[in-house]
């Protein structure tokens, strides 16, 4: 860890072990435990937690608030909306011991989760997927799929910008800020 290659306020706690790379910004009272790996680039806003052993990508952005539970691996690019958070056993008590029992939840790369959106332990993300503010994910959520609700639902398909996809009747879309073209095979986006 080479504090003079990232920033760290003051009221930002690091602990042994992690690596943290180059250009990354850790806000006040943030607090980011044993062994963690984060990428170049990241922003860590205010009172966030990274648990012992996550790893974070290359430009995750994270906003003020959010936990992220030992067990999540995000790929590059990944935003974590405000006050969202990842839980990581699927039957907590506070009596008993079940950090033996962490299960992996994985964001894939570009994919962004709206604040206060709740992601279940043991359900992957898949890249650029959506997952809409106050969202409750109890699934495996595909590549560029939208997902809103409690539990979430999916609503539809988005561009690596975050569009919505509006597909032809042979299954094709163009993103409208890129135009980018997307296929729609067997419940899979195709980029093209």
């Amino acid at each position: 860890m080479k504090p003079e290659t990232f920033f760290a306020h003051e009221t930002a706690v690091i602990d042994e072990g992690c690596k943290i790379g180059k250009g990354t910004k850790i806000w006040h009272f943030s607090h980011i435990m044993p062994n963690c790996i984060i990428g170049d680039n990241c922003n860590i806003g205010q009172n966030v937690v990274v648990s012992p052993d996550v790893v974070l990508g290359k430009n995750v952005k994270i906003q003020n608030n959010v936990s992220i539970y030992t067990g999540v691996t995000c790929d590059d690019d990944v935003f974590l909306g405000p006050s969202m958070v990842f839980t990581n056993v699927i039957n907590p008590r506070s009596a008993v011991n079940r950090k033996d029992e962490y299960l992996k939840t994985h964001v894939g790369k570009g994919a962004s989760i709206g604040a206060n959106a709740t992601i279940v332990c043991g359900h992957d993300i898949g890249a650029y997927a959506f997952i809409g503010a106050g969202a409750v994910v109890t699934k495996n959520i595909p590549a560029y799929s939208l997902w809103v609700g409690n539990p979430a639902k999916q609503l539809g398909w988005v561009s690596e910008y975050g569009h919505r996809l509006v597909f032809d009747k042979d299954g094709f879309a163009t993103c409208p800020e890129t135009n980018q073209k997307y296929r729609l095979e067997n419940n899979l986006i195709i980029k093209l």
